[in-house]
């Protein structure tokens, strides 16, 4: 029988249960950025480990805004290294899918959490979302 998120979240220790919901959900927004959203999502969208990393954080910034960083931190995710530990958790879980040509490596310093969620972080698209000129 499969694991579930909570215990493989509990076994590892390093990672809330909040931290593998979030890449999970993920998941499905970022094959959604980068194959569209009118895929049928039964069938196999494969993305690469650094699509991931950028579509987790387009969703951090949308549910957290200014906080995403911290949120993440909260959660034991600190590199895009934490988010390639917990894809990889969930695939030897059988909760996701990599292909034989996928590593871990992939995640390895894919963007650094300070420059994309504080220092470039994107005002004029909060506003464009909020209605604020």
């Amino acid at each position: 029988m499969k694991k579930s998120i909570k215990d493989i979240a509990k076994e590892d220790g390093r990672y809330s249960l909040r931290a593998f919901q979030f890449v999970h959900e993920g998941l499905e927004h970022s094959v959604k950025k980068f194959h569209g959203v009118d895929q049928p999502i039964e069938e196999p969208h494969h993305i690469t480990g650094r699509q991931l990393c950028e579509g987790l954080a387009d969703l951090a910034a949308d549910k957290w805004g200014r906080m995403a960083k911290v949120t993440l931190n909260q959660l034991g995710i600190k590199t895009t290294d934490d988010f390639g530990s917990i894809v990889y958790l969930m695939v030897e879980n059988k909760w996701m899918h990599a292909r034989p040509e996928d590593s871990i490596e992939e995640f390895h310093n894919v963007y650094d959490f300070e420059m994309v969620f504080e220092k470039n972080y994107d005002f004029r698209k909060v506003r464009e979302q909020t209605g604020e000129a």
